[in-house]
């Protein structure tokens, strides 16, 4: 499929952030000393979000993309805390509020019942434990945010094909597929799995392995489920379910205040295409998933189009800085990941707010290849150990029936338990509605669980190393805690006095 045959899907009239980065105040206002002029390949999220915090940081942007138009396709993307407190620090916080969905809840079932194994209460226990919210959103409202914080700030460049890098020590410049060329004191490849620059950066060609796995994304409006009883408790109450089965798995959620259900069905790749934007079988997919519990069944019903998504990946890379230090990668050109731990755009965006925070204090040219370093050290091995989570999930959603499955279930149930005595015990009457603590809510269920949960022992507080990673407290503060502005601040406390004495004894 050409570029010019993506069906982009309209924003919604809600994700409108025009003027605001006029009013940002970012980094205390502090603006680098030395502005740069920065070459940008790649207008996908990371990219955007690149292109603002350089711009905010005092510099000249330049936005290169191939792609004829902006946009993004009919999905869902996940917002988690260590991006949205981003997000809001940027100013998009009244737009989350119109448009995003906050789930009350992460709740994992067993594909042909639909039991539920597993569950943690997210809401505002999510903000309480990481200081952020944990939103669900549509791409097209995602990407819509990012290109009006960015798009009065840059210089943007559509239809433009990067054919040519030339690195340089003082200088880089690049050549388009119309032969023009440009030259800038830095350049930064956000140009994706299929990454040019990256190959520039490490002297070689390296591919994406593919994982095995493919992906079918459709959406379904709110308006026909809750036309359904047994489908209407989705919306009510919404929460990020994941159905777990051999070799597959499903995610569901609501997106757009509820308007849109969005579903992401992982199974094993026969033959798909590297795209967001292939056409998938709508009747292939029912085909796939017809031994899921009929609400799933149900849904698939709904489904006229599907987009289908091959997954790719890649061992993490130990440079992303190339030689000359003036080339450097961000987002999927140097760490694409499965998407089963919702951290793929998250690592992007967290890349470009500590670089740009970071390229804030630049006073001198000396000062670029260190900085790039230090950007490199800040974030190499948190996206190398989130890759390593994601992959970990592949294999825990997708266990064969049998032991393994049982034991993983089983040690989800405990996490489960755990939190739902905690819930049952807080009195609150809505949050353990909410929580459906007591299944059918019948008088006899209502006995059984609560006898069952007050005998309950919660010998492990922590729940480290559940199969439920959202379970697991210590995991959860490292990924959802992070705070990408200040470790980037704190770099520059311990080390920035260094980078400008030297650059001042230069003078």
């Amino acid at each position: 499929m050409s570029q010019s045959d993506i069906r982009y899907v309209p924003a919604d009239t809600a994700a409108n952030a025009e003027g605001i980065s006029h009013t940002l105040n970012l980094y205390g206002g502090r603006k680098a000393p030395l502005p740069l002029n920065i070459l940008l390949v790649g207008c996908g999220l990371g990219g955007l979000a690149a292109a603002h915090c350089l711009s905010q940081a005092g510099h000249k942007v330049t936005l290169f993309e191939s792609a004829p138009a902006i946009g993004e396709v009919g999905a869902g993307i996940q917002v988690t805390p260590n991006v949205s407190r981003l997000l809001i620090r940027w100013g998009l916080g009244s737009q989350l509020e119109q448009i995003a969905v906050r789930p009350e809840a992460i709740a994992f079932r067993r594909y042909s019942t639909g039991e539920r194994v597993g569950y943690g209460r997210w809401g505002e226990q999510m903000e309480q434990d990481h200081g952020a919210p944990y939103c669900h959103i549509h791409r097209a409202d995602f990407h819509k945010l990012l290109f009006d914080l960015a798009k009065d700030q840059i210089d943007l460049r559509l239809n433009s094909t990067v054919t040519h890098v030339e690195p340089g020590t003082d200088s880089v410049s690049i050549t388009l597929h119309t032969g023009e060329t440009f030259t800038g004191d830095l350049l930064v490849g956000a140009d994706g799995v299929k990454s040019l620059i990256r190959t520039v950066v490490l002297g070689k060609p390296t591919e994406a392995e593919p994982t095995g796995d493919a992906a079918y994304r459709a959406v379904i409006p709110t308006e026909i489920m809750e036309k359904d009883p047994d489908l209407k408790p989705f919306v009510d109450t919404p929460e990020m379910t994941g159905w777990m089965a051999p070799g597959r798995h499903i995610m569901a959620y609501n997106i757009r205040a509820k308007k849109l259900y969005n579903l992401v069905l992982l199974h094993p790749d026969d033959g798909s295409v590297e795209s967001w934007t292939a056409e998938g079988s709508a009747d292939k997919m029912r085909s796939d998933f017809a031994d899921f519990e009929p609400r799933i069944r149900k849904l698939l019903d709904f489904v006229s189009s599907t987009l289908k998504w091959r997954l790719m990946d890649r061992k993490p890379l130990d440079n992303w800085v190339h030689e000359c230090g003036r080339i450097v990668l961000l987002g999927d050109a140097c760490h694409p990941m499965l998407p089963y731990r919702a951290q793929g755009a998250a690592m992007a965006i967290e890349d470009a707010a500590v670089l740009g925070n970071l390229f804030s204090h630049v006073s001198s040219q000396s000062q670029v290849k260190p900085l790039l370093h230090a950007y490199m050290s800040l974030r190499l091995k948190r996206t190398a150990d989130t890759q390593a989570s994601s992959r970990l999930n592949q294999h825990i959603f997708h266990l064969p029936d049998g032991p393994e499955q049982q034991t993983r279930d089983e040690a989800m149930k405990k996490a489960m338990r755990a939190e739902l005595k905690a819930i049952l015990s807080s009195g609150n009457e809505e949050v353990i509605r909410a929580a459906n603590v007591w299944g059918r809510e019948s008088a006899e269920d209502r006995k059984r669980v609560e006898a069952e949960l007050e005998t309950f022992k919660d010998d492990d507080a922590n729940h480290e190393g559940n199969p439920n990673q959202w379970a697991d407290k210590k995991k959860s503060q490292l990924q959802f805690g992070y705070d990408a502005d200040r470790e980037a601040e704190r770099w520059w406390e311990e080390n920035g006095s260094k980078l400008e004495e030297k650059a001042l004894s230069k003078l």
